[in-house]
C-alpha cells in the first residue's frame, strides 16, 4: 500500500499494490502475505500536488476533430526540457534517463501520439505485482481490524456500458513498459453534466517519491464493452475495446504525499493514493464531453462515514493478474474493516475481494442514506496473494486535488 503526505499537488502518483498496478507483460503472483500497489509498475518519484499540462487534439479543447494540433505554449515547454515533439512522438518518449523523467508538478506533459493505443497494445497491458514484507503491518500503531474473509469477485454482466458506465481502463508507459489500471468518471463541479473528469490510483500517473509522472496516459471508458475473452479480443478492430473511444490525459492531479512518500512497496503513500485527470478525445467526440458521451458520472462523496458507520462498499476493476486476463470487468461486495499502516496517516477502508493487480485505481462506491451512489475510494493495495483489498478514505487533502483539477478546466 502506499502512504502519503497531506497536501494536494499534481506531481507525483506512485505506489503499487498487487491487484491494480499496472503490469509489463506479464506477472507472476508470490504466494506470500505481500502488500503491493494494486495499478500500475512505478519506482516512486517526487511529485506535489499541482496540476500539469497536456496537448490536446484541438489544441486545449476536448471536442477535437481528429488532427492531433500541439499549442505552441506546449511545444515550447517541450523544447524547454529538450524534447522535440516530433521526436518524442516518434518513440523519444521510450527514453527513461534520470533526466529526462519529468517530476515536477507544472513538468507534466502528454501530447497525444494518434494511434499508440491500438487494440493489441490495450489488450497487452499488465499490471505488475508490487510486493511487501509480511512484517509491515507489524508496526501498525492505528487502528487495523482483523483481515477480512476473502469475497469472490463477481463479473458484471455486459454490456459494461448499461451496467457500470462510469468504469473504464487508465493505459501508460513506464520504465517497466505498458502498464494497465481501472478508473471511473466522476462529476465535475465547474462543469456541470459536462465532466472530463477521471478518478484513478495516484500510482496510476505517478511513480512516487523515486520516479516522475507516467507518460501516455490514456483513459478507455467502458472497455471491451461486450465482455468478450482475450481469444475474441485478439483480431478485433479497436471499436470493440474503445467504444466510446480513447481519451488522453491532458492534465493530472496527483498528492503532495503521494509525490514525496509513495512508494511501490510496503504500503508507502497508500492513505494519499488518489488522483484526478481531465481528459480530451484523441479523435474528437462531436463536442460532447466524457460525461455526455458515455451518460454517466458519479459524485465524490469526501465526506464520507468512519469505517464503522459504513455498511457496504462495492469496488470495481479490472483485474489483470492470475486468475484473471485483464479482459473484463469485475466486483466485490463487502461491509469495511479499518487498516491503519501508521499512526500519523488516516486510517484506510479495506474490504475482502480476490481481485487482482490492475484493479488499481478502481472506484469504491457507497450508497448514501439518500439512496445514491457515491465515489468513496479507489483501489490502493493488497497482498500478493489476494484476498483483500484497501483503499483511502477520501478527505480535506482528497477534495484539493479533485478541486483543484476541476477549477484549472472550469468555465
Amino acid at each position: 500500500m502506499r502512504p502519503i503526505r497531506p497536501s494536494f499537488t499534481a506531481r507525483r502518483g506512485g505506489g503499487a499494490r498487487r491487484t491494480a498496478s499496472p503490469v509489463p507483460a506479464a506477472v507472476a503472483l508470490v504466494s506470500v502475505l505481500a502488500l503491493t500497489v494494486t495499478g500500475c509498475n512505478s519506482d516512486d518519484g517526487k511529485a506535489d500536488g499541482a496540476a500539469s499540462a497536456a496537448a490536446s487534439a484541438t489544441g486545449s479543447g476536448g471536442s477535437g476533430d481528429g488532427k492531433i494540433q500541439i499549442p505552441d505554449d506546449i511545444r515550447q515547454k517541450l523544447k524547454e526540457h529538450g524534447i522535440d515533439i516530433d521526436k518524442w512522438k516518434g518513440g523519444a518518449w521510450k527514453n527513461w534517463s534520470r533526466d529526462d523523467w519529468l517530476r515536477e508538478a507544472n513538468d507534466f506533459i502528454n501530447p497525444i501520439i494518434k494511434g499508440l493505443w491500438n487494440p493489441d497494445r490495450m489488450r497487452r497491458a499488465k499490471d505488475p505485482a508490487k510486493q511487501v514484507d509480511p512484517g509491515d503491518l507489524s508496526g501498525d500503531q492505528g487502528v487495523t481490524d482483523p483481515t477480512p474473509a476473502p469475497v469472490r469477485a463477481q463479473a458484471v454482466a455486459p454490456t459494461y456500458h448499461a451496467n457500470a458506465a462510469t468504469a473504464g481502463k487508465v493505459f501508460f508507459d513506464s520504465p517497466e513498459g505498458t502498464m494497465v489500471c481501472s478508473a471511473t468518471v466522476v462529476e465535475d463541479p465547474a462543469n456541470p453534466g459536462k465532466s472530463n473528469l477521471v478518478w484513478t490510483a495516484g500510482h496510476c500517473v505517478h511513480a512516487g517519491k523515486k520516479g516522475g509522472w507516467y507518460r501516455n496516459i490514456a483513459f478507455v471508458p467502458s472497455y471491451n464493452n461486450d465482455g468478450r475473452g482475450a481469444d475474441e479480443l485478439r483480431n478485433a478492430p479497436r471499436r470493440t475495446i474503445a467504444p466510446y473511444g480513447v481519451w488522453w490525459a491532458d492534465w493530472a492531479q496527483t498528492s503532495q504525499q503521494w509525490i514525496s512518500q509513495g512508494g511501490s512497496t510496503g504500503g508507502q503513500g497508500a492513505s494519499y493514493d488518489f488522483a484526478v485527470i481531465h481528459v480530451t478525445p484523441e479523435q474528437g467526440s462531436g463536442g460532447k464531453s466524457l460525461q455526455e458521451t458515455v451518460g454517466a458520472a458519479l459524485p465524490v462523496n469526501f465526506d464520507a462515514p468512519a469505517v464503522p458507520k459504513v455498511q457496504s462498499l462495492t469496488a470495481t476493476g479490472y483485474p489483470a493478474a492470475a486468475p484473471y486476463d485483464g479482459q473484463r470487468l469485475y466486483r466485490c461486495q463487502d461491509k469495511p474493516g479499518r487498516l491503519s499502516l501508521s499512526a500519523t496517516d488516516p486510517t484506510m477502508y479495506r474490504i475482502g475481494c480476490t481481485m487482482t493487480g490492475g484493479s488499481s485505481g478502481g472506484g469504491w462506491v457507497e450508497t448514501g442514506a439518500d439512496g445514491k451512489p457515491a465515489l468513496v475510494s479507489n483501489t490502493s493495495i493488497g497482498p500478493v496473494t489476494s484476498g483483500w483489498l484497501a483503499g483511502p478514505r477520501l478527505g480535506p487533502v482528497a477534495k484539493g486535488v479533485y478541486d483543484a483539477a476541476s477549477k484549472k478546466f472550469g468555465r
